[in-house]
């Protein structure tokens, strides 16, 4: 079973606050900033992963030759 933290929508949701947190703070916590990159990367590697499977599985299940 996947984990919450395995999921997309999970790592997307982290993606957008730490997206968010960045934009909006009105002084800059340095402290903080290397913790929520490391995390925003651990985030955006499961989601490209996940598109990437995503993608391979529609891959097997659609032809490439679809009539219009």
């Amino acid at each position: 079973m996947t984990e919450e933290s395995d999921t997309f929508k999970a790592n997307y949701a982290i993606l957008k606050e730490v997206a968010e947190t960045l934009r909006t703070q009105k002084e800059p916590d340095i402290d903080a900033l290397i913790p929520m990159v490391d995390q925003a990367l651990a985030a955006y590697k499961v989601c490209k992963d996940r598109l990437t499977a995503v993608k391979a599985a529609f891959g097997e299940r659609l032809p490439e030759d679809i009539p219009e």
